[in-house]
C-alpha cells in the first residue's frame, strides 16, 4: 500500500485537498481528527491533561476546552513539549491501525505536523500543500476567529515553509482557485495510481 503523508502550514488547505482525493475513494487517516479521539472523555490522555493542567481546561459537559488548551500551550513552549511528549505517540498508534485497515489503491495520511512528529517514517511520499504565509494568516483568522498574533505563534510552532519544501516528493500550490488545485490534484492522483 502506498501511503502520502500530506502536510502543510496552518490554514494551507490541506483540507480541500484530502476531501477532494477522498471523493476519488482513497482513505484519508487524519492526524487532527486522531487527536481528538485520544482526547475524548473515558479516555487515559484526557484524564492526564486534566490532571496536569486543571479542570479550567474542561468545557461543561465534561469535553476539552481546545481554545483554552491552545491558549496555554502556544504562550508556553515547555507546556506545549510537554503536551506532545504525551499525545504524539498515541496519534501515530491510532494512525499507524488506521493505515493497516486502509482499502484504497493508496492511501492518505494528513498531518500538520508530520515533519515536527516524526511521521515521515510511516509514508512512502511526502506531499506539502504550499501557499503563501499571508494568505495562511488570513485563511485561518478567518476560519477560527483568532488574532494574527494567535496564528503566527502556531506558525513559529510549526515548521518553516523552507524546511516542509526541502522535505518534500511533491508539492501542490494552493495560492490560486479552486479549480486550480483541483486540476493539480487529478494529475497527482494519476500519477499516485501509476505507483502502485
Amino acid at each position: 500500500m502506498l501511503k502520502i503523508g500530506v502536510t502543510g502550514g496552518i490554514g494551507c488547505g490541506k483540507s480541500a485537498v484530502t476531501d477532494y482525493l477522498s471523493g476519488k475513494g482513497i482513505v484519508i487517516a487524519d492526524a487532527d481528527q486522531a487527536a481528538k479521539v485520544i482526547v475524548e472523555p473515558g479516555q487515559p490522555a484526557l484524564k492526564t491533561i486534566v490532571n496536569h493542567f486543571g479542570s479550567q481546561i474542561l468545557l461543561d459537559d465534561d469535553t476539552l476546552n481546545r481554545r483554552a488548551l491552545r491558549d496555554i500551550i502556544f504562550n508556553d513552549p515547555e507546556q506545549r513539549r510537554w503536551l506532545e511528549q504525551l499525545t504524539h505517540p498515541l496519534v501515530i498508534e491510532r494512525l499507524r491501525q488506521e493505515l493497516a485497515v486502509a482499502q484504497s489503491p493508496y492511501v492518505i495520511l494528513v498531518a500538520p505536523l508530520l515533519l515536527e512528529a516524526n511521521l515521515k517514517g510511516i509514508v512512502d511520499r511526502v506531499l506539502v500543500i504550499d501557499t503563501d504565509p499571508e494568505q495562511q494568516i488570513a485563511r485561518t483568522m478567518a476560519r477560527d476567529g483568532v488574532s494574527r498574533t494567535q496564528v503566527e505563534s502556531i506558525l513559529q510552532a510549526q515548521a518553516s515553509r523552507a524546511q516542509r519544501l526541502s522535505m518534500a516528493d511533491d508539492i501542490i500550490d494552493n495560492s490560486g482557485s479552486l479549480d486550480a488545485l483541483h486540476q493539480q490534484l487529478d494529475a497527482l492522483h494519476q500519477r499516485y495510481l501509476a505507483m502502485v
